[in-house]
């Protein structure tokens, strides 16, 4: 099954990335004060935490679909 070695790899890809990333952060501009035309606004930035568990998760299972893959891809 070459979809699930595919799926597999990439999966624990990702979980390497977000090993290596744990944390990125976002901007959102919000209007504060509309008056007419006379616009105010903000921007705020939220950062966000991948927790280890979760990385390390995406990175096991990977591994063992990469594996099942190969050895259903044998018999």
């Amino acid at each position: 099954m070459r979809s699930v070695v595919l799926f597999g790899a990439i999966l624990a890809l990702i979980g390497l990335v977000a090993f290596a990333m744990p944390s990125f952060n976002t901007e959102e501009t919000k209007d504060v004060v509309r008056l007419g035309d006379l616009k105010v606004q903000a921007k705020t930035e939220e950062p966000h935490v991948i927790p280890p568990i979760l990385s390390g998760g995406a990175m096991l299972l990977g591994i063992v679909l990469i594996g099942a893959g190969l050895v259903m891809n044998r018999q």
